[in-house]
């Protein structure tokens, strides 16, 4: 398939080209999410999920079931009892008791909380040096313009546990209201109930 790029007046690309529009956001998408991992698994000194299941640990998940570990990250049952295992080896993760007696809770320990905290500032330098080239008003754009994807791609609270295993909840204004997923997750299930 061959794409003819459209030019404005002045020579720049204009505007209204879903395929250029799409690959750019995909192409920064990747991008971002290439540093983002990197950062995150130097930090935790783990790769794969690790790093984000002591991230959603650290600000939503401590002392849930592995079940619910497991939704958060798209793992089957048997990779996030696995990934438990490991974390608990390390000492980052310990087990107990779960609410109804035959599940298990996963729970930081404090060398895990130490880690997640690594790992939060870790995505939040790479996440600020690739903003680095925009001015506050650029950011302030983009900030809307984020806030308003990530509301068109949360369906619920399901959706939202896992778009956010890596947030740092504070910083996006959860506890305040502020946080776009949490909104649009609140919305989506207000909507089926």
């Amino acid at each position: 398939m061959s794409h003819t790029l459209a030019v404005g007046d002045d020579g720049t690309p204009a505007a209204g080209e879903p395929a250029r529009e799409a690959n750019l956001l995909g192409t920064v998408s990747l991008a971002v999410s290439e540093r983002v991992d990197g950062a995150v698994e130097l930090a935790a000194g783990h790769g794969g999920t690790a790093p984000a299941a002591l991230s959603a640990l650290a600000t939503y998940l401590d002392g849930s079931s592995i079940d619910a570990l497991r939704r958060a990250l798209g793992l089957t049952h048997s990779a996030a009892v696995r990934l438990a295992d490991r974390l608990s080896q390390t000492g980052l993760v310990k087990r107990a008791p779960g609410l109804d007696g035959r599940s298990v809770s996963i729970q930081l320990t404090d060398d895990g909380s130490a880690v997640a905290a690594r790992i939060q500032a870790a995505r939040e330098a790479s996440l600020l040096e690739i903003l680095a080239p925009l001015s506050q008003a650029e950011r302030a754009e983009l900030t809307r313009l984020h806030e308003k994807l990530l509301e068109g791609v949360v369906d619920g609270r399901e959706a939202a546990r896992h778009v956010c295993r890596l947030c740092d909840a504070h910083a996006c204004g959860h506890a305040v209201g502020r946080c776009p997923v949490t909104r649009a997750a609140d919305r989506a299930e207000a909507a089926v109930g």
